[in-house]
């Protein structure tokens, strides 16, 4: 229900204004690598301007995801090293459990069955 919501609320609007964006702009525009000589062929592009945004779009989130991963390896680090000490304490319990005798049966407090119902 909720992604049914979301995909109207958000996700649709979105569409709409990215169609209506890529219809507007349909007209090549020049994107020049070289500021010092704007004519040269080689490092102009033509596309039209909405794929150029489009393109601005995809890179800035790559970037951006890359930088939130880039940042965050810390406590990957940590969180890997956490997991393998659990994993080794995990290993040495096992080996102490198999090695160690079996506990005799402790005396129940109480009854090991369960009452009789009440009328």
């Amino acid at each position: 229900m909720v992604n049914r919501v979301l995909l109207i609320v958000v996700v649709v609007p979105l569409a709409v204004i990215l169609v209506a964006l890529a219809v507007a702009n349909r007209t090549p525009v020049a994107f020049t690598l070289d500021p010092f000589n704007p004519g040269s062929p080689g490092l102009t592009l033509q596309l039209p301007l909405f794929a150029m945004l489009f393109i601005a779009a995809v890179i800035g989130v790559l970037l951006g995801s890359f930088a939130t991963w880039w940042s965050q390896g810390r406590h990957r680090k940590e969180a890997r090293a956490k997991s393998k000490e659990v994993h080794q304490l995990v290993q040495e319990l096992s080996q102490r459990s198999a090695a160690a005798p079996p506990a005799p049966p402790q005396a129940s407090a109480g009854p090991t069955s369960l009452p009789a119902p009440r009328a």
